[in-house]
């Protein structure tokens, strides 16, 4: 084989693999990367300075998460700083967690100018599809240093369940 056709042959691999990388980081990303939609007034019109502000933030954020396993539940982590716990609408569908919320916007003063503006404020929707069906009327929720954290319980007729074989 000719050095040209071995050097193409690794550029090939290389590509593939960069290319596979950036599928699966696109995979990962997509599900995190959220929507978040700016406060609504009745009127198009901009109003305030931080009305203005609101339309200039980012409509993507990431709310990132983690679900968790055991062997008896489920437990969801979301971070979402900057929001309290009455923020927040949590509601299993199906095999499916919906957390709604809405994350304001705070100006501590009133004069100066943003430069970079890359937090999202807005209301958001973030679906979680659950690995097992859960018992929706145990689930539990607590909201602490900007990470939601849910517990589900599996259902009785999702859990596994070991069978002895006697000899």
């Amino acid at each position: 084989m000719s050095r040209l056709a071995y050097l193409g042959r690794g550029l090939d691999r290389a590509w593939e693999s960069l290319a596979e990388g950036w599928q699966q980081l696109r995979q990962r990303a997509s599900r995190a990367i959220t929507r978040f939609q700016p406060f609504r007034k009745d009127s198009d019109e901009i109003g305030s300075a931080e009305d203005e502000l609101m339309h200039r933030a980012l409509r993507w954020g990431v709310v990132a998460a983690e679900v968790e396993e055991r062997d008896d539940e489920i437990i969801v982590r979301l971070e979402v700083p900057g929001l309290e716990p009455d923020d927040f609408d949590i509601n299993v569908i199906q095999d499916l967690l919906v957390v709604r919320g809405e994350k304001r916007m705070e100006r501590e003063q009133k004069r100066g100018k943003y430069h970079v503006m890359e937090c999202a404020y807005g209301s958001f929707e973030r679906t979680i599809p659950l690995p097992r069906a859960v018992e929706a009327s145990g689930v539990k929720a607590r909201y602490r240093r900007g990470v939601l954290s849910v517990r589900l319980p599996i259902a009785e007729s999702a859990r596994v369940r070991r069978i002895e074989v006697k000899g």
